[in-house]
């Protein structure tokens, strides 16, 4: 009997201790991927999707060293990027190329679309967001009010309320104010007003990337912006100056002004020369981005 209730007190003792043990596994389980989730979402990764000028590298009819480079960097797909954070992706812009850069990245969800401007380049894109659209309903677009309204003018079918052509892809459109910062799947996006030789146009801050393309002026405002930047991608179109566009001479200035820890030069054109050559000009901390490129910035 002594026996007996001697191991009816170890077995409930050693049934309470287990109990208390899975307890605290699954409390510190739930502890794990909290903060799994919370890194997750301070992670973010840019996928260069295209570093090419509005006729994309290389130009039709051009031959050039450029274009009969074996060197895959030196082909350049019209410039765009996917963000990725918490689960999330968003897209900066929305080239020509979308259709075939969503399927060479394998992008299975898109969740929004940021528009630095209205030119073709960077919009033309936007019928090809249907099968995103079919799975997960209206496509969430963000842009200045002109580039909203130019796009509700060339893509009228796809903002159509009525009437509306079977199949067509469907937006819901946030108008961005240059000067007012927004929330974005918990991100705070901080937009620069750049100058695009006499456009503005959009840069965009999310944490510690900030993303310029087209530019040709930054006032000293808008490069305040980019204080402590860790990681600044940034348009170098070519050597010899450009009316609307920064050259490298030109990007290479506002680097050494704001100072960013690592740089990415994207929107390049095929007069900029051959990649493996250029980037040996480069400061260390400098980069030509190529196509396919992709790199994790941390908050």
């Amino acid at each position: 009997m002594f026996f007996k209730v001697q191991r009816y007190i170890f077995f409930s003792s050693f049934k309470s201790y287990c109990q208390e043990k899975i307890v605290f596994l699954h409390k510190y389980n739930f502890f794990l991927r909290g903060k799994a989730n919370s890194l997750k979402i301070r992670l973010m990764k840019l996928t260069f999707l295209g570093t090419g000028t509005s006729q994309g590298v290389p130009v039709i009819g051009m031959d050039t060293p450029v274009a009969r480079s074996r060197d895959k960097r030196d082909k350049r797909l019209r410039t765009s990027a996917l963000l990725s954070w918490g689960g999330v992706n968003v897209n900066i812009d929305c080239s020509p190329d979308f259709r075939q850069q969503m399927l060479r990245h394998r992008v299975q969800h898109l969740e929004a679309i940021l528009f630095t401007h209205e030119h073709a380049d960077h919009t033309a894109g936007m019928d090809d967001i249907r099968p995103f659209v079919l799975k997960q309903g209206d496509m969430p677009i963000y842009g200045l009010p002109r580039v909203i309204a130019q796009l509700r003018i060339r893509f009228a079918y796809i903002f159509a309320t009525e009437n509306r052509y079977a199949g067509a892809p469907s937006v819901m459109a946030t108008e961005v104010e240059a000067h007012t910062p927004f929330t974005l799947f918990g991100k705070e996006v901080v937009p620069i007003a750049v100058e695009h030789g006499t456009l503005p146009i959009l840069g965009y801050r999310i944490g510690n990337l900030a993303y310029i393309t087209d530019a040709k002026y930054i006032t000293d405002t808008e490069l305040s912006k980019l204080h402590k930047v860790d990681t600044l991608v940034l348009n170098a179109l070519r050597k010899a100056p450009h009316p609307t566009h920064l050259n490298i001479e030109e990007a290479l200035a506002i680097v050494k002004e704001v100072k960013p820890r690592q740089t990415f030069f994207t929107h390049i054109s095929q007069t900029m020369g051959l990649h493996a050559k250029v980037q040996k000009e480069l400061p260390p901390h400098v980069f030509l981005a190529y196509d396919n490129l992709t790199i994790v910035v941390k908050d």
